[in-house]
């Protein structure tokens, strides 16, 4: 087992002191009036309300694991990206290792993007379905933010296996003008500034206008190759119009623009490596063998880097990475009172354009060229739900929905396929340089039919329905390959290598087998949910849901590889849960106690950097029709490359969710979350990397595949995801109240134990403190406050290489890695009216 250094270890006293604090939550808080300025009021008079259930119901209500930040905590704090939102939902992890990818982790539950399949958690803005890509990229003038826990199949039009994310932006006022303003700059060139007003035009026409521009250092790395420092830089608008032309109709339309330009260094550290100087070399022929290549140690220092620490934020990359993402989000709801029932339509329109270049050389194992890769990555999706439920407070309910969505674009994507068959100079021109474009046009189809029906009374409610699913699309991908021609090396054994010439070409490929591109499917999934109050300030609850999400094709695997390891099979699961809420001492004290159990059949994940063999095979097409399959034991060279797969393993969920809030004095507020999920495999025979042949995932010493197939495959009970199974986080504020001001402290606490991830290696143990000093007007209009993020200046992995970064058989020497940013300052000025 690999293991990572922890440099600094808690103090028993912090540690029994996030014991302590791990018993507590925002489980039922204060709702964000729509005037910001409005006067504080005891923050347990009112209970938050949610839509959760597709109904407005208080938190300690809704029959399932929620957590909320409303749009003053995320004012309060300085949260100004939503992946802090973990901060107050334990669990959840929201992460972002490339300036592309956003991955979204909860219960233990994760999804890689490029995977192609539907994500474990859904997202949805103001209802509408949308991309975290671009969902997370700009937090301003929200409402309110819930983290629903658990499978979801039946409330919302795209079903998810871990839960959902619903962001519900700030609308209008109809009767007063209403607005904030903020501003906020950091010692790490950071800076915030956002805000929104609404302007009420009538007591039946409204529009709220907000703005963001944010600036930041992104992950950190300095690239001391081409002197550059990462930053992103984001701007941002939206408009929302309000129409209430009568107490029973109201309606709002959103637009929302968004450009966002992240230039990423990666993170790498290690001795770094001499890769592509390793000898001059001189050519002879050999008669009845032809031309051989010599090698002879040079003596030449040149390397590909200087040795680099895990602490150090430094990259080496000679290329670089900039992601720009234009995104355009419409967006229509409407509710319309019948009496009886409520006619509901959601409807969005969302064309979004990434533009992305990318050096794939992180550890400049070349060093006298790059490995870019160009792509313009098209998304417009449109989607439609119309619902019909009932209005019926006690007595029988019922509810009908029908939902719709389309997902069009192509991808265009031109990277280096250049080819290295030796370590020897670049100078010597041993290889053959090529060119693969990518083309991958997408066209999908989701279109779903749900009801429930339901019985209400003051105490008991009970309710359950199903969804009906059908999935139409198909996965092509056209590939070309060409040459202007070239020579490579192969190894011939005695430490000479073979010289063989190659002339320009060009080759169509196709990325996807044609039997594999058809993806229709249909599923039918729902939940049922029934709670019962014991008392008015004591309930239980208990729920079932059943989730899907149809498989994929990955595109671009080698050619004739097996089908298992191109094609995934749709992913079932069914959810259990049972809990208790409640309040006491007058509602300064109320909890939350949750238990799940999740089971997956044929659970999808991705597995990366997976190495192949294609040897040994009838029609030179690694396992065409009429192949034969690979031996591993004689194969030469014993591996092909690398190729990420997709693949399926059975599994099982199973834990614990506690939460807490209480006001122990009217100027003291604390809350707590606990969660505890242990997310595994069942015996899974998954591929995976095992270079030393003793079943278990490894890339130490040289590539080699376990078995026959053409990967190496791994029986696994780990884990699914590289997250704890337990993680707590808990804030507070203590407020100073006097005459005309009211100073406070307050902070933000979340801690991760140490744990083992899927490829074996242990990763310490994080405490994140995030503190605040400040002072305020009594009623609210005006704060400036200081803080500091990361207050212990940790510098944890969260996530790392499982070995060196290779291209070809040049070795760079370094490994890449994802470290929390460091300890960093600021200052913030707000303003509400």
């Amino acid at each position: 087992m690999m293991r990572i250094s922890e440099p600094w270890r808690l103090n028993g006293w912090l540690l029994a002191g996030v014991s302590l604090l791990s018993v507590s939550s925002n489980a039922h808080g204060q709702q964000v009036p729509q005037n910001a300025a409005a006067t504080q009021t005891d923050a347990q008079s009112l209970d938050i309300v949610v839509t959760a259930a597709r109904t407005t119901q208080t938190l300690r209500d809704v029959p399932m694991s929620v957590n909320v930040a409303t749009g003053e905590q995320l004012l309060k704090y300085n949260l100004f990206d939503i992946k802090d939102i973990s901060r107050l939902a334990p669990g959840l992890e929201l992460t972002n290792t490339n300036g592309r990818n956003n991955t979204t982790t909860l219960r233990g539950i994760t999804f890689d993007p490029d995977q192609g399949t539907g994500p474990s958690v859904q997202v949805y803005m103001n209802e509408a379905p949308v991309d975290p890509q671009y969902a997370y990229t700009a937090m301003y003038d929200i409402q309110q933010i819930e983290v629903l826990r658990g499978a979801q199949g039946l409330l919302r039009g795209l079903s998810a296996p871990a839960g959902a994310i619903t962001i519900t932006t700030a609308r209008p006022s109809f009767s007063e003008i209403t607005g904030y303003a903020q501003s906020s700059v950091t010692n790490r060139s950071g800076y915030n500034v956002q805000g929104g007003v609404s302007l009420p035009f009538s007591d039946t026409l409204a529009i709220r206008v907000a703005a963001l521009v944010d600036g930041n250092r992104g992950n950190n790395v300095y690239n001391i190759t081409r002197d550059e420092r990462s930053r992103s830089r984001t701007e941002s608008a939206r408009f929302t119009l309000g129409w209430q032309p009568s107490p029973d109709f109201t309606a709002y339309l959103t637009y929302q623009y968004l450009h966002a330009d992240n230039r990423t260094n990666q993170q790498v550290f290690g001795t770094g490596n001499a890769p592509n100087s390793v000898a001059p070399f001189t050519v002879a022929t050999i008669a009845g063998v032809g031309p051989v290549v010599v090698l002879v140690p040079s003596g030449d220092t040149r390397r590909s880097g200087p040795a680099l620490g895990l602490e150090d934020y430094e990259g080496v990359a000679q290329g670089r990475n900039r992601f720009q993402n234009n995104f355009h989000f419409i967006n229509l709801t409407t509710d319309w009172n019948l009496g009886g029932a409520t006619l509901s339509f959601v409807g969005s329109h969302q064309y979004a354009r990434l533009t992305q270049e990318r050096d794939t050389d992180f550890g400049n194992a070349l060093l006298d060229s790059n490995s870019p890769s160009f792509g313009v990555i098209p998304n417009k999706v449109d989607s439609a739900e119309l619902r019909l439920a009932s209005n019926n407070p006690l007595g029988f309910t019922w509810g009908v929905g029908a939902f719709y969505t389309k997902r069009t674009g192509t991808t265009e994507i031109s990277q280096d396929g250049t080819s290295y068959g030796a370590a020897a100079p670049l100078s010597a021109g041993l290889f053959l340089p090529s060119k693969v474009q990518i083309t991958v046009p997408v066209n999908s189809e989701t279109s779903s039919f749900s009801g429930n029906l339901g019985y209400r009374s003051e105490r008991l409610s009970v309710t359950g329905g199903l969804r009906y699913t059908l999935f139409r699309g198909k996965q092509r991908a056209d590939i070309v390959a060409s040459s202007s021609g070239g020579q490579v090396v192969v190894p011939a054994g005695g430490g000479t290598y073979l010289v063989i010439p190659v002339g320009p070409f060009s080759q169509n490929i196709v990325g996807i087998p044609p039997e594999l591109q058809r993806n229709d499917n249909e599923a039918l999934t729902g939940g049922a949910t029934i709670s019962y109050k014991i008392t008015p300030e004591f309930s239980a609850y208990a729920s079932y849901g059943h989730s899907y999400r149809q498989g994929s094709s990955g595109v671009g695997a080698p050619a004739g590889i097996s089908n298992d390891l191109i094609r995934t099979n749709p992913e079932k699961s069914d959810s259990f849960e049972i809990g208790v809420k409640g309040s006491s001492f007058n509602r300064r004290v109320n909890f939350t106690l949750a238990a799940f159990y999740q089971k997956f059949d044929g659970y999808l994940s991705r597995f990366t950097s997976i190495a192949y063999n294609c040897a040994n095979d009838v029609n030179n097409t690694c396992g065409g029709a009429g192949s034969l399959p690979v031996n591993n034991a004689t194969d030469v060279p014993a591996t092909n490359g690398t190729f990420d797969i997709n693949y399926n393993g059975d599994a099982t969920v199973k834990g614990v969710e506690w939460t807490v809030d209480t006001r122990p004095t009217s100027n003291w507020d604390f809350s707590a979350q606990l969660s505890y999920s242990k997310a595994r495999y069942n015996g899974a025979r998954v591929p995976c990397n095992d270079f030393n042949g003793d079943g278990r995932p490894d890339a130490t010493g040289t590539p080699h595949i376990t078995g026959t197939g053409n990967v190496s495959y791994c029986i696994t009970n780990g884990r699914l995801a590289n997250t704890p199974d337990f993680n707590a986080t808990a804030n507070t504020e203590v407020r100073f109240p006097l005459e005309t001001v009211t100073p406070f402290i307050s902070g933000l606490i979340s801690y991760r134990p140490p744990v083992t991830d899927v490829t074996n290696t242990r990763f310490p143990s994080r405490t994140n403190i995030n503190a605040y000093i400040g002072v305020r007007g009594n009623e609210k209009r005006w704060e400036v406050n200081g803080y500091v993020r990361n207050l212990l200046n940790q510098k944890r992995v969260v996530e790392i290489s499982q070995g060196n970064l290779l291209v070809n058989t040049y070795d760079s020497g370094y490994r890449s890695v994802l470290l929390t940013a460091p300890r960093e300052f600021g200052a913030t000025l707000k303003y509400n009216w």
